[in-house]
């Protein structure tokens, strides 16, 4: 009798859920009514549907899966650039860093004519337009290294670069433009003869930008043609003042309906002339200094062609989806470009100053102080380089992922800020003091700047990596939305129990993987990566598992509580940001010198997911469950870590290495402006750390004498008269100290003003010139004089 009962619960279980008509009308069925009911799923308004299908779902969707296919991970493209455009980072775009000068940029208050005109004359305002209308059709790894390229010599010359060459006219009339606006305006704007500008955000109007009041009305003129009156008012407008095509985000009405497709299209795209009358440019905000044209536009009964609009009529309505289409893709190259660039750029600097600055007779680089900053430079620097080209590889391939791009705008500049940060505490002194010397202060003063546009950083990580990622990315949970907005019940039954069924496989996965700490996961590889990978299989699950409990507890309440998902972002990018430093590593073939600086950002990637995850089992109130989540939950995640980050002997075998010229350092950096000259910024420390590390050897040999009573007991420097005479070194080594030396007090100058010089540093008065180049208007000389030098 038991087993006949047992035979026949297991039978009516299994055609409960194992016959899909039946579940649907017994199971499925009342869930579905139960969450309507509930609102337990969020609702989603057309504006964020518009951006969450915009792009596609990459590689984010395996890691957010809690299984993630590692050799597919690691077998997508990690990119080199074509011949062409390696010929063009080390010509055209090498060529024009060594014409800009950041320190005559900053005072002049915008770049020089000879550097406008060349950046017209080599097409750099058409990297992205193709060549069959006169661009340079570069992918977007080549426009990547360019910005960062340009924006590590000068972040106004790698702005001015930057964006005509990412959200704009150009990108907009290459994807939606009709081919009779393409075939105009793209030939001009490859050549520079039209400077475009694209008008977004207004004041009340920012990462909200589907709240915008610019508009525009549809209407029938005399002539019988169909014409827009547009009206608007808008700020933050890079080259807008001297722009020539702008291009503008509104909302459409067609009162009369003269389209057909309705009275209120909502938010279009259009391209206006700013000759045209009603427009206003000419101003110009000052975005904490930095010498790039930001500005305010407004717009009175402006009057433009129905063929203004990006498409045409057909464009009408479809703005919204342009511009998140657009920026699926873009947001993952621009900013996070310019953040690497800044990044090697500091890493130069600061490492090369730390092993010249001498104090109490060692370089500062050997103190564990400033290890431990330098250390911090190199391995961020070295993972942002990983991701930038994993990321590019992807979009290469034709991906345009939008979560993917959100979280490497947040994470590298970001990261940019914080090596930013410690380099200004390496060179003290000399990062504070501004003038033709100084490496560091004109990026410290300007990296707010890239933390704020492109959807600020606060909103970036808290809706867009994890907000929109949960549905995105999520294997399941669009679906289900989706069906119950459509009350599809069959598409429901579907996706709700295989989402059960992803529940159930990564929880059980989370368990065994935390228990081995990992050990029993799969790697795609051998060697140094494999534990790693092996550790991420175990934060993916984890990951999964506390996702899925935080959707099915709050429901559609997560989207609001911006501290929880700020923290699941935090993992999610870190993520992601583990899995491309672990392909560079493996890419490159597992170079035994990279292998302190790939542990070091795996430990430190490690650790921060570790973060995540305890700041989630501590603040995890969700119903039933909440207790366990601080109690045992917390003390298990806290005894059992991923990891407790980058050791000190870790940090010290990176930061000795950054201090040492040569092929590794000149890698970590490769795609930067270096200038050869002594007398650059730049340059006069790598000079000095070139001679430097050549009287390193004789120093050693001066020391050595010492020890053995040959020579008295003082600084290698004072005694190197002595060492030649005494036949310790020869007089070609005692030439080297002495270069050395002399290049060593010339490196740690810093520049200084007369009074009369320094008020006219900081009150200049701009014009702009009849070309849009800025031009600065001074009593007498010394505007931007040869300042006086000192230590």
């Amino acid at each position: 009798m038991k087993l006949r009962n047992a035979l026949l619960g297991a039978g009516t279980l299994g055609v409960l859920f194992g016959v899909p008509q039946v579940r649907r009308q017994v199971l499925s069925k009342g869930v579905m009514t139960g969450m309507n009911k509930l609102g337990f799923l969020p609702t989603i308004s057309p504006t964020e549907k518009t951006a969450i299908d915009a792009g596609t779902v990459w590689v984010d969707g395996e890691l957010f899966s809690g299984d993630p296919d590692w050799e597919q991970l690691l077998n997508e493209t990690y990119p080199d650039l074509s011949p062409e455009e390696q010929a063009f980072l080390d010509g055209p775009v090498e060529e024009v860093c060594a014409m800009a000068d950041d320190w005559e940029i900053w005072q002049e208050r915008g770049l020089p004519d000879e550097v406008w005109d060349y950046l017209k004359k080599e097409r750099f305002f058409g990297m992205i337009i193709p060549e069959e209308y006169g661009g340079l059709g570069f992918s977007a790894s080549a426009n990547s290294a360019v910005v960062a390229k340009m924006a590590a010599r000068s972040q106004g010359l790698g702005i001015t670069v930057m964006v005509p060459n990412s959200l704009g006219p150009a990108e907009l009339l290459v994807h939606y433009g009709t081919q009779e606006q393409r075939d105009h305006f793209l030939p001009r704007l490859a050549r520079g003869e039209e400077i475009p500008a694209f008008a977004l955000t207004e004041p009340q109007a920012g990462s909200d930008a589907g709240a915008m009041s610019s508009h525009g009305e549809v209407f029938e003129g005399e002539d019988g043609e169909l014409y827009v009156r547009l009206n608007w008012k808008k700020r933050y407008i890079t080259l807008a003042a001297i722009s020539t095509m702008l291009g503008l985000a509104f909302k459409l009405r067609d009162p009369e309906n003269l389209l057909g497709k309705g009275t209120d299209l909502g938010i279009t795209c259009a391209l206006i002339p700013t000759e045209t009358e009603g427009v206003e440019l000419g101003e110009r905000h000052d975005p904490l200094g930095v010498p790039f044209y930001n500005c305010p536009t407004q717009g009175h009964d402006v009057i433009v062609p129905i063929d203004a609009i990006i498409g045409g009529a057909d464009g009408a309505g479809n703005g919204w989806r342009m511009l998140m289409e657009s920026l699926a893709a873009g947001r993952g190259i621009s900013l996070p470009a310019s953040s690497v660039g800044a990044a090697k750029g500091v890493y130069r600097a600061a490492s090369a100053h730390a092993a010249i600055r001498r104090q109490f007779g060692l370089s500062i680089g050997k103190f564990e102080g400033i290890e431990e900053p330098l250390a911090r430079i190199g391995g961020f620097t070295y993972l942002m380089e990983a991701a930038r080209k994993y990321t590019n590889g992807g979009l290469d391939s034709g991906a345009k992922p939008s979560v993917v791009s959100a979280i490497m705008k947040y994470n590298t500049t970001e990261l940019a800020r914080d090596i930013i940060a410690d380099g200004m505490d390496i060179l003290a002194g000399n990062a504070i003091s501004r003038g033709p010397r100084n490496t560091m202060a004109h990026a410290h003063q300007g990296i707010p700047i890239s933390i704020t546009v492109e959807g600020a950083n606060i909103l970036t990580r808290t809706l867009m990596v994890f907000g929109q990622g949960a549905i995105r990315c999520h294997p399941y949970a669009l679906k289900e939305i989706e069906a119950l907005e459509e009350d599809d019940l069959k598409a429901f039954d579907s996706a709700f129990w295989g989402h059960i069924a992803h529940v159930l496989k990564n929880m059980a996965r989370s368990v065994y993987l935390s228990a081995s700490r990992g050990k029993l996961a799969s790697s795609p590889v051998d060697g140094p990566a494999a534990d790693y990978y092996k550790k991420l299989s175990w934060a993916s699950a984890s990951f999964a598992i506390l996702a899925d409990i935080a959707m099915g507890t709050l429901g559609g309440n997560l989207k609001r509580k911006e501290k929880l998902t700020g923290r699941f972002a935090d993992i999610f990018s870190w993520l992601y940001l583990a899995n491309a430093t672990l392909t560079r590593f493996e890419k490159e073939g597992r170079r035994a010198d990279d292998l302190p600086f790939f542990q070091w950002s795996m430990e430190y990637a490690l650790q921060q997911m570790q973060e995540g995850f305890d700041g989630l089992f501590d603040n995890m109130d969700v119903p039933l469950a909440g207790a366990l989540f601080r109690g045992p939950l917390a003390l298990w995640s806290r005894a059992n870590p991923l990891s407790t980050g980058p050791s000190d002997r870790l940090g010290h075998k990176v930061a000795q290495a950054m201090q040492v010229p040569g092929p590794q350092r000149d890698r970590h950096t490769a795609g930067i402006h270096v200038s050869d000259d002594p007398t650059d910024a730049l340059g006069r420390l790598e000079h000095a750390l070139q001679l430097h590390h050549a009287a390193l050897p004789v120093e050693r040999k001066i020391k050595d004498a010492v020890k053995a009573g040959r020579l008295p007991k003082k600084k290698p420097a004072q005694l190197v008269d002595d060492a030649a005479a005494a036949g310790v070194i020869s007089e070609t080594e005692a030439d080297k100290i002495r270069q050395a030396e002399a290049a060593r007090a010339d490196a740690v100058q810093v520049d200084s003003f007369t009074l009369e010089e320094y008020k006219k540093i900081y009150a200049p008065t701009a014009t702009v010139g009849g070309d849009g180049a800025p031009s600065i208007a001074t009593e007498g000389d010394g505007a931007t004089g040869e300042p006086k030098v000192e230590a």
